[in-house]
């Protein structure tokens, strides 16, 4: 039996995905989720403790009780509009509890973690691609409840040892390709899923937010990594880790951008529908592009996306949500909305 990774948020989207990736990789991924957003049926590949990270007591008897010797760890609120509304909710859950989570492995020796971090700490770029070098400007709770977590890795790294990987993604889209666990959310904010939900008729139309943009097409652009990508890059990182010991930032992402109406084009190719949509203004807050520089952790986890290209990511997405006993329910998202 391999080593016992505890996975927070493991029966979430991107935490499911990656437990299953840990498996193949004979890890023993032991989900940690309070199932709020988690579902327990994407739980296949290990044990599942459902509990909060705000539980002291139950974080140390799992650390304990499965002799747990790294964390990876998602567990978080990644709502950004919420986030403005009500940025305590953001603070206590992501900042707080994660302050919990980091006592818990110290004092019980757990020294490796691989955090789950994001592209919206950087804010509005200084220019496209994105490296990891720009600075990080939060311009929503959301981002700047990752930005403290990143910072207080870095000074957990100081005084207790700790080694780390923050991993910057991007839009995290997609499904397994083997059609066993895939996405949806409630609410439903993610741009695939609802694109795939207006062309099945489960909705009236997609809005288009913004089609004045200085981009070919006038949509904004974002960078699409396939979650299955992701899942890969975290069990890397992972790896990396145990073999460097060295702490690393990271941006995950292709590096190549799609607008809104290419989406709504490539789902249209998928399905074979067509996808109704209602063109509106911008949403505050929206930049026009975020791309990847991902080079740094291809170079470093010796990482390439697989499976990243639109019609693979749009291709799987349909499958998963075309299987009838899905077509009600799916796993959630972690991370933040799409345009």
């Amino acid at each position: 039996m391999g080593e016992h990774i505890l996975v927070t948020g493991g029966a979430g989207y991107i935490g499911s995905h990656t437990c299953k990736a840990l498996a193949r990789q004979e890890y023993v991924p032991v989900a940690l989720d309070n199932l709020v957003y988690g579902h327990r049926q994407a739980v296949k590949w290990g044990p599942l403790i459902e509990g909060d990270l705000a539980d002291g007591t139950l974080l140390r008897k799992v650390l304990d009780q499965y002799e747990i010797k790294a964390v990876i760890h998602f567990a978080a609120y990644a709502y950004v509009g919420e986030s403005m509304q009500d940025p305590g909710k953001y603070f206590r859950n992501n900042v707080i509890n994660t302050l919990q989570l980091l006592e818990a492995m110290h004092q019980a020796a757990v020294k490796t973690i691989v955090f789950s971090s994001s592209c919206a700490t950087y804010g509005f770029p200084d220019h496209v691609p994105i490296t990891e070098n720009q600075p990080q400007r939060p311009v929503n709770p959301y981002g700047e409840s990752k930005l403290f977590v990143e910072r207080a890795l870095g000074w957990y790294a100081t005084a207790h040892g700790f080694q780390y990987a923050s991993l910057r993604y991007f839009n995290a889209a997609g499904a397994d390709p083997d059609v066993e666990i895939g996405e949806n959310h409630d609410p439903e904010t993610h741009l695939i899923p609802l694109v795939i939900q207006a062309a099945l008729g489960r909705r009236d139309s997609i809005e288009i937010y913004g089609t004045d943009y200085p981009t070919d097409d006038g949509t904004a652009i974002r960078d699409y990594i396939h979650v299955a990508d992701l899942a890969d890059a975290h069990v890397k990182a992972l790896r990396f880790l145990g073999d460097n010991g060295t702490s690393v930032a990271l941006n995950l992402g292709t590096g190549q951008g799609y607008s809104v109406r290419e989406m709504i084009s490539a789902v249209e190719r998928a399905t074979g529908c067509r996808v109704p949509f209602v063109e509106t203004s911008r949403r505050a807050g929206d930049p026009p592009a975020l791309v990847a520089d991902a080079s740094k952790a291809k170079a470093t986890l010796d990482w390439e996306p697989r499976f990243s290209d639109l019609d693979t990511i749009v291709t799987t997405a349909w499958k998963w949500f075309d299987r009838p006993k899905n077509k009600a329910a799916s796993v959630h998202a972690d991370e933040e909305p799409n345009p």
